[in-house]
């Protein structure tokens, strides 16, 4: 049968190539890539077509009469819906800029992922406040959107505790200080005093013991008055716990420069929350990153700290301003000249401005 079938079509292609017509060579051409397609449909799958193709397609069946349209490879309905889309896209107009905020310069966004990757602690409201510092605006959710984009996550959030009526209304002339340990690499203890004006930030690390005994902590309340004597916002008033460090002769210091001696409550940290705040914040940015190996070490790494922390650091109270440049604002400098600098081996970068 098969061989039949064969004999039959050859003599009809004979025929209808005998006739020399260019008609039925036509149709002999279409009929072949006919049967051509119907193999191809019958072997692969769904085609993917690309845009041009599909304008093409559309096009053509415009062109040509509905009953032909089964030589297409989709459904009548697939080509309508095409011809709706040309039709569509007819009207629409060309938009200009697109809608919303411009984007973020090239350059800005370099230098926030290189302060993200440097500073692997800051969050996004610490790094908006170094880019207000340089003169260069960036919100926090921007930043946020342009970490989250790279692929860095944000730094873990701490939120510090809630501030009393009493603080808020008069921190401008609160002293606080308190005792911190740190264990040195030998796992000895060592106990840092530190002040705290609870109204600019300022930190001073007043002295470093490995046993702080009652005249050791008198002399160094003696030498913090003698330094804070020229201060411009006199202290009204002092806070600590209840330590038996902080004795008798301690507190006389304060109150002959007319400073009120304020104790906290039993277990109550919160009612200390600036410089338990600030030992939180020593401990995340430096000496958990730091092996300490003795007390002048531990005196030096301090020092350094305590100059960048109230030269350098923005802090979220002071509206993103530097304690020791309350109302500075930076001038606009170019992304490309931030000049950055290494601190404690480059376990903190500081970010300026070249000089004019």
């Amino acid at each position: 049968m098969l061989f039949l079938l064969s004999l039959v079509i050859r003599t009809l292609t004979r025929v209808l190539a005998g006739r020399r017509s260019d008609d039925s060579s036509k149709d002999l051409e279409i009929l072949v890539l006919r049967h051509q397609v119907r193999i191809l449909r019958r072997k692969a799958g769904r085609p993917r077509l690309r845009p041009l193709d599909r304008v093409l397609l559309a096009s053509a069946s415009r062109a040509l009469p509905r009953d032909r349209w089964g030589s297409f490879i989709v459904t009548p309905s697939t080509l309508l819906r095409w011809h709706r889309d040309l039709v569509r896209r007819k009207g629409t107009f060309r938009r200009g800029r697109r809608p919303g905020r411009p984007p973020l310069d090239p350059e800005v966004q370099a230098l926030v992922l290189r302060m993200a990757r440097e500073n692997s602690r800051w969050g996004c409201v610490r790094i908006s406040g170094e880019l207000r510092k340089l003169g260069i605006r960036v919100g926090a959710t921007t930043i946020r959107t342009l970490l989250r984009r790279h692929g860095l996550g944000p730094a873990p959030r701490r939120n510090g505790p809630t501030w009393s009526e009493f603080l808020r209304a008069q921190d401008r002339g609160i002293l606080a200080c308190d005792f911190f340990a740190v264990e040195t690499i030998r796992c000895k203890t060592l106990y840092a005093l530190f002040f705290i004006e609870l109204g600019s930030r300022r930190v001073q690390v007043a002295g470093v013991s490995a046993r702080p005994d009652s005249s050791w902590v008198t002399q160094q309340a003696r030498n913090f008055a003698l330094s804070a004597a020229d201060g411009t916002v006199p202290a009204r008033f002092l806070i600590h716990d209840r330590d038996a460090k902080f004795s008798g002769p301690f507190e006389e210091v304060f109150r002959t420069e007319g400073t009120e001696v304020i104790l906290t409550p039993i277990r109550a940290p919160k009612a200390n929350a600036y410089a338990e705040r600030w030992v939180e914040t020593v401990r995340a940015e430096c000496l958990d990153h730091v092996l300490v190996l003795g007390r002048r070490h531990l005196e030096r790494i301090l020092r350094t700290y305590t100059d960048h922390y109230n030269h350098e650091r923005p802090h979220r109270g002071l509206a993103l301003a530097v304690p020791d440049r309350p109302s500075v604002r930076g001038v606009p400098v170019r992304p490309r000249d931030v000049r950055g600098r290494a601190v404690l081996g480059g376990l903190i970068h500081e970010y300026s401005a070249p000089a004019a």
